[in-house]
């Protein structure tokens, strides 16, 4: 394929694309893909997480910059193009029942309008394919459903000139394939953990295999392997980059590198939509594109 391949990664908060993606993303920037992350708000409500700058006063009254600064460092690690929608956060909420979501918050907005922004960016950077997250949002937090919708509705919407004109949204653009992240998926997680039992190691992963039992989630078609252990090491600074949300002492980084890359040496993807043929299972995102002008 003689044009440029782009790959647009669209996410909910700062920090979710250095956990869900992030050495795919860093391996394809290494063979010159442009890659693109689109965040969809600025975690202005999310909790500082890293014990270590939990009750920093400061932090605390300035949380929305200080994570556009572990974003600008995360990107720059990554080697990544980033933009943010500019969305506001809706937070996490708790409690039974649940609280009502804070008024003017992203989760609350009109899906059609709010993915017009995105149908802005896709037609902006055209990329062939875009990540996002299933219905369920990899886990239930508003935000991450809210962006699975928006994204659903501006990978056809991107395409399509009477739903969203150009004039107020640019020339149009077809993504050719749409992905959901799977990267915390259960074989991968029940490998790892296994491979540290045999090795005599402590597992962080039992508690995550027991909810697992208790909630009987529902197993998702993982159609995509990609080889990026090359760039676990990237994929880790990037990640913390974001130093309110991960502590670098966490369960995050328990697992021995050697283990990762030997027993787990790719990342998954859910294939939701393709406009071009491929045959499953897939080592690359842009199967069926590369040889198809």
């Amino acid at each position: 394929m003689t044009e440029q391949l782009r790959l647009m990664a669209v996410h909910a908060h700062p920090d979710d694309e250095s956990s869900k993606g992030a050495a795919t993303m860093a391996k394809y920037v290494s063979e010159g893909v442009d890659v693109l992350v689109v965040t969809c708000t600025g975690g202005e409500r999310g909790s500082v997480l890293n014990p270590k700058l939990q009750g920093d006063p400061e932090i605390e009254a300035n949380i929305h910059e200080v994570r556009r600064k572990e974003m600008d460092r995360a990107r720059e690690i990554l080697g990544v193009s980033q933009e943010w929608l500019g969305f506001v956060d809706s937070g996490l909420p708790e409690g039974d029942p649940l609280p009502p979501l804070p008024e003017g918050c992203f989760a609350l907005q009109d899906v059609d309008e709010a993915a017009g922004e995105l149908v802005r960016s896709i037609r902006s950077f055209r990329p062939q394919v875009i990540t996002t997250y299933d219905e369920n949002g990899g886990y239930p937090h508003p935000d991450h459903i809210m962006t699975h919708k928006i994204t659903m509705v501006a990978f056809d919407g991107a395409g399509d000139p009477e739903a969203f004109p150009e004039d107020a949204f640019g020339p149009v653009w077809q993504p050719l394939k749409l992905y959901y992240n799977q990267g915390f998926n259960r074989p991968r997680t029940e490998a790892l953990h296994q491979a540290l039992l045999d090795q005599g190691l402590e597992s962080p992963y039992g508690e995550w295999l027991e909810r697992w039992k208790e909630f009987e989630r529902k197993e998702r078609t993982l159609t995509t392997f990609v080889p990026c252990a090359d760039f676990f090491e990237t994929r880790d600074r990037a990640l913390i980059a974001h130093a309110t949300q991960i502590d670098p002492d966490g369960g995050w980084f328990r697992v021995p590198m050697e283990i990762q890359k030997k027993v787990w040496p790719t990342e998954e993807y859910e294939l939701s939509k393709s406009l071009v043929p491929t045959s499953l299972p897939e080592e690359d995102l842009f199967a069926g594109i590369r040889d198809n002008a």
